[in-house]
């Protein structure tokens, strides 16, 4: 879904959302805001008009509806007013992984190069036991990442311990 808010608002969409007890989820990450003279640390989203709610659609028209703000994310190339839609299993694995994270990077589809794509991997062990990828490759870094997508939306890298690494 997508939220029209501006991004200082006080009650933005997945707020809202929350609070009527719907399943949402946002990417957040840390930055730093200026307010006054003072530099705070907040965690915002990461993509500020990007949601991902986990309802029927019946009930999402209801929604929709009173919070004008809120509306629905298509696709061109799709059937006419079929909203976006990601499979149950593929977002509550991509979800796991980023709250078993202690610091997800997250990167939009065109961001991710050839170049920051290593070998295929799998994890054996932890808490991404049996995830698989590709590892993240940055010159001069000794902390191995792999990066767990959602085609066409996101991509996360998330910090693995190495003796997990089992390669492809």
């Amino acid at each position: 879904m997508r939220d029209l808010k501006r991004s200082n608002s006080k009650l933005p969409a997945y707020k809202q959302l929350a609070n009527l007890k719907f399943e949402v989820f946002t990417p957040m990450h840390w930055k730093l805001i200026v307010a006054g003279n003072k530099k705070i640390p907040m965690e915002v989203p990461f993509i500020q008009d990007l949601l991902f709610v986990h309802d029927t659609r019946e009930k999402l028209d209801i929604i929709t509806e009173k919070i004008p703000t809120l509306q629905y994310r298509y696709q061109k190339g799709r059937p006419y007013r079929e909203p976006m839609t990601v499979r149950d299993t593929e977002m509550n694995r991509f979800i796991h992984a980023v709250n078993s994270a202690g610091n997800p990077r997250y990167y939009l589809p065109e961001e991710l190069t050839a170049d920051m794509c290593g070998r295929r991997i799998r994890i054996v062990g932890g808490n991404l036991n049996g995830y698989e990828g590709r590892l993240q490759t940055v010159r001069g870094s000794r902390v191995k990442r792999i990066i767990i997508e959602l085609p066409t939306w996101l991509a996360a890298s998330i910090e693995v311990n190495p003796e997990y690494i089992q390669l492809l």
